[in-house]
């Protein structure tokens, strides 16, 4: 598989009972470790599809990394270059551009400094202490999308 087709599937657990209870949180206006409902159009229905991610603030920038890989959120923001960010009734628009893969390497860090217990599995036995060599090679296979205010 070419990394930047790379794509992990949520188990049955994660799939049916982690991610809508997170997001039943977030919809509630409950945070767990930054978790918003990521909200984007469908780049073939139209119709508005729903995620939970986590939010990484970064050096005054915001960041949405995917750590499944290229994952339908991925494509659908890819397509639209736009979404909405969730939490309770708050609700906030955002133009998202993704990264270059020689960009992305200081968001991955702190991506896995702040969430690696989360979602450490899916980084291939990279973690934070990981040199920029070791990112480099990973990085095509996660992509990650800078947001600013729509």
């Amino acid at each position: 598989m070419n990394t930047t087709d790379r794509y992990v599937r949520p188990d049955r657990f994660t799939e049916k009972v982690m991610n809508p209870t997170v997001r039943w949180l977030a919809r509630h206006g409950i945070s767990l470790m930054g978790a918003r409902e990521l909200l984007v159009v469908g780049r073939s229905s139209g119709v508005v599809r729903s995620n939970v991610v986590n939010v990484l603030e970064l050096d005054g920038r915001r960041y949405l990394v995917a750590p499944r890989g290229v994952t339908q959120w991925v494509r659908n923001l890819r397509a639209a270059g736009c979404g909405r960010l969730r939490l309770g009734r708050r609700t906030e628009g955002f133009d998202a551009v993704e990264l270059g893969d020689d960009e992305k390497l200081p968001v991955l860090r702190e991506y896995l400094r702040r969430w690696g217990w989360e979602v450490g599995q899916f980084f291939e036995g990279v973690d934070k202490d990981a040199t920029d060599a070791e990112l480099a090679v990973i990085a095509p296979g996660f992509p990650v999308f800078a947001l600013s205010a729509a």
